[in-house]
């Protein structure tokens, strides 16, 4: 069976995870990807992670910097080419011959996707493109200040941002390439690594303006106070049984909260007992600390295994491992859904590593046994005859297919049903929003989507303005035979269908495959749920501290010094209490947007099948597997992989020379790995004396002395504001620059290069009116992505029903009987007076 992109070749410029990663996924779903590299190698070939996004590839060696003839011939592959992904810095592909305005002259219908650091235009554009510099600089960091007890921003584990935009780069290369099919022709497309940090601020740039304005609406609301002694809710508290080991919660709802306390057998202490009646939520502070002391000290009375059997019985406690990536790789649903698979390796051997990115049921992708060495297919390829670009395809059958003209938006033409709750679904169906998809969200009467109730007052609006942004919303009885009719009527208006329900539950409320393919015979229908379609937990719940847990983030976040020895925590409350608040932080938000970049990508992999196919299918990712991706520096295995670099007990870094120092005033993150840079740092320091200090001579001097030469550097960098070492040393070639210690929305709604990139984009809520948004994840040259603003529940339903053609006598009836419903919004009147 053929992929969905085996009709596109694709040369791969990259250099380095994310351009690696984007042009894997395409590999593995079909295309013939020629990774063009320098004489000798690509630099990030040396990393331990480059086995695995190799794959599938075929090496051509050429010196674009200093031979005319090697850039003739790259001009030739590119003539013959389908996509161009490209990682160079702002300004530096023009002399390399592989710009955008160079390719595009020789081939109109060539898709070039961008991946930089910061972005084409702005103050930072020329800055390293380092990931962590990008998260010190936009205040990424900042969003782990407290997991250990000290003032400052933390070093994040997770390489979100490099997954992030590895995603979007494959979003916007399909995106385009739809485009393509309409009209024949390319364009450019372009991300970067600060992009990438957009999914992840799931609060602060809305927070902060409304904050602003209605002051008086934030008080009291728990997320509004958040600091370094709050502890876990109680349905996501970590906990350490017995034998040592840790397990985490993920029991946000109400009825899976109270699944975990009648397994942890403490249904007569809590639910019985009026004390705890309202628990999880609506406790005294003090009633609530007692219950997470019974938890805490139920489970330390048995091993994790036995407590897990427990959890598995019970069918609805949604909890998991804390553990390491390389465990993680033989989770037994990871491998029952094919999330991980074995591939022999020239030299190293066997390779565990990650699977294709999603289960596409009719166009499945398969991990590519090909690893090439450096210009192992130069001659090949260069000999190859002319091919011809894949020409427009009008097998789509779908909305806008054959349409000739240029479409508004990426994915103008295109309907999406949402049937998906709370962070990780509907936020990869707002990243289709804003490709210019219509997205409706069906959502529960009585109030909508549980997002929506997470916060106080007006703070409850915050997270839902984010999770909803550009689409419309139904409240609809799904349990109903009129509720039923509703939605027929809208699958036979779709193209896609996103939902996260565990096996089954879709069937029972009338929104499965069958009947969904039955009324659209094209329809993309999109599953995402923890664990995936098969293994032992399919049919178990989930939430973002599970994948975040199990697939190792969160452990290497919490840093050198945790969890604490097993001893000192069954002897003292105090210690477990402790160490469950510190992993607790450690273990935040990010597996959730972790999957909602891969819902995107996975959904517009289907539509590109379905255009050259004309058949929609099933597509089933999960949780596990999409945080896989999201921790792909460690979720591989082969014999001789370097460890997980760990970070120190107080996560500053990975090394003296990567990692977060204060300053005289400030804070600043340094990235001076290579003998260039160290000698640069030296230099522009004014400290010969370091550099000819025999301790850091060579890299290798400079790891046995890692500890001195931080002391070093931290005294130096004590000496001045951050904001001036960044000022000298950026220019001297030295990656450093100043770690804000303020939360990401104000340097995304503050910050001048948002504006110079167009990243501050604005919208109209309909509740508080206009405000910034998050920005795009990627933009388009000639079809730019449409950028809409969060929406009430039910917002759009009469306007939906009338669509469908109920009369207003109907739609009267519907909400008599409880069918539909709007949920009212606060009333800001006497704020804005």
């Amino acid at each position: 069976m053929s992929g969905p992109c085996d009709d596109l070749r694709v040369i791969d410029l990259s250099s380095g995870a994310a351009g690696g990663l984007a042009t894997m996924v395409l590999a593995d779903f079909g295309a013939d990807v020629v990774k063009v590299e320098p004489p000798g190698g690509d630099p990030a070939r040396a990393e331990p992670a480059a086995p695995m996004w190799l794959r599938g590839k075929r090496s051509v060696t050429l010196d674009l910097a200093g031979s005319a003839d090697d850039r003739e011939r790259l001009h030739s592959l590119v003539r013959r080419a389908d996509v161009v992904v490209a990682s160079f810095a702002p300004g530096d592909a023009g002399p390399a011959g592989a710009d955008y305005a160079t390719l595009s002259a020789l081939n109109p219908a060539l898709v070039y996707c961008s991946i930089t650091g910061w972005g084409p235009r702005g103050p930072y554009a020329r800055y390293p493109a380092d990931r962590a510099l990008v998260a010190a600089k936009s205040g990424r960091m900042q969003a782990f200040a407290g997991v250990v007890r000290r003032e400052g921003p933390a070093f994040p584990a997770v390489r979100s941002e490099t997954h992030a935009a590895a995603q979007s780069a494959l979003s916007g290369v399909l995106a385009a390439l739809l485009v393509r099919d309409r009209t024949g022709a390319g364009q450019l497309v372009e991300t970067s690594l600060l992009q990438g940090l957009f999914p992840y601020d799931l609060g602060t740039l809305v927070r902060n303006q409304l904050a602003r304005r209605y002051p008086d609406h934030f008080a009291g609301d728990p997320y509004a106070a958040f600091s370094v002694n709050t502890m876990p809710t109680l349905g996501y508290q970590p906990v350490m049984a017995g034998d040592g080991r840790w397990i985490q919660f993920a029991n946000l709802l109400e009825h899976l909260f109270h699944a975990s306390i009648v397994a942890l057998g403490l249904t007569e202490q809590v639910l019985a007992n009026p004390r705890y009646a309202s628990a999880p939520r609506g406790l005294t502070p003090d009633a609530l600390e007692e219950v997470r002391n019974l938890m805490l000290e139920r489970v330390r009375e048995r091993p994790a295994a036995e407590w897990m059997h427990v959890f598995h019985e019970n069918g609805n406690v949604a909890a998991d491992y804390v553990g390491t990536a390389q465990e993680a790789l033989f989770h037994p649903d990871v491998v029952a859904n094919g999330e991980v698979v074995e591939i022999a390796h020239p030299r190293l051997g066997t390779v565990r590593q990650l699977g294709p990115l999603a289960r596409l049921s009719e166009t499945p992708g398969r991990a590519s046994t090909l690893y090439a060495e450096p210009g192992q297919h130069t001659a090949e390829v260069l000999a190859e005859p002319p091919r011809r670009v894949a020409a427009p395809s009008r097998a789509n059958g779908g909305a806008g297919a054959g349409a000739g003209r240029a479409p508004r938006h990426p994915l103008d033409g295109v309907t999406v049903l949402e049937f998906a709750t709370i962070i990780a679904a509907p936020l990869g169906a707002s990243l289709l929003a804003d490709l210019g998809a219509r997205v409706i969200k069906v959502e529960p009467v009585g109030g909508g989507d549980p997002m929506r109730t997470l916060g106080i007052g007006l703070g409850a609006y915050v997270g839902a303005a984010k999770m909803n942004a550009g689409k419309e919303s139904l409240c609809l009885d799904l349990k109903s035979e009129r509720g039923q009719e509703v939605v027929g009527r809208l699958l036979e208006r779709s193209d896609v269908v996103i939902h996260n329900y565990r096996p089954g539950v879709p069937e029972r409320l009338g929104i499965g495959y069958e009947r969904a393919r039955s009324l659209q015979p094209g329809i993309v229908w999109v599953s995402v749920n923890g664990y995936g379609p098969d293994g032992p937990s399919a049919h178990r719940p989930s939430a973002h501290p599970v994948p975040g847990a199990y697939s190792g983030g969160a452990l290497l976040q919490s840093g050198g010094g945790w969890p604490p020895p097993k001893e000192d925590a069954l002897a003292s409350l105090d210690v477990l209490r402790e160490a469950s608040r510190q992993f607790f932080r450690a273990n935040e938000a990010n597996p959730d947007p972790n999957t909602s970049v891969v819902v995107a990508s996975s959904t517009l992999l289907g539509l590109y099948a379905r255009r050259r196919t004309g058949r929609g299918q099933r597509i089933f990712l999960s949780m596990l597997g999409a945080n896989g991706y999201a921790n792909h520096d460690d979720f591989l295995a082969y014999e001789g992989k370097p460890p997980r670099q760990t970070l120190d007990a107080e996560l500053h870094g990975t090394e003296a020379l990567y990692r977060l120092y204060p300053a005289g005033e400030g804070w600043v993150f340094l990235s001076a790995r290579t003998d260039r840079e160290w000698a640069a740092l030296c230099a522009a320091a004014g400290r010969a004396d370091l550099a000819a200090d025999a301790r850091f001579a060579t890299a290798g001097s400079r790891r046995a002395h890692d500890g001195a030469l931080a002391q070093a550097l931290g005294a130096l960098f004590a000496t001045r504001p951050a904001a001036e070492w960044e000022r000298e040393l950026i220019p001297a070639g030295v990656g450093c620059v100043e770690a804000t210690t303020q939360n990401a929305g104000t340097f995304f709604a503050g910050d001048e290069h948002m504006r110079a990139n167009g990243f501050a984009v604005e919208a109209d809520h309909p509740l508080w009116g206009r405000y910034q948004r998050w920005g795009p994840m990627m933009t388009f040259s000639g079809t730019p992505g449409r950028y809409g603003p969060g929406v009430l529940a039910g917002q759009h339903t009469d306007a939906l029903l009338a669509e469908l053609g109920c009369t207003e006598a109907e739609i009267a009836d519907l909400r008599r009987d409880g069918v539909v419903d709007s949920a009212a919004p606060m009333d800001l009147a006497a704020a804005r007076a």
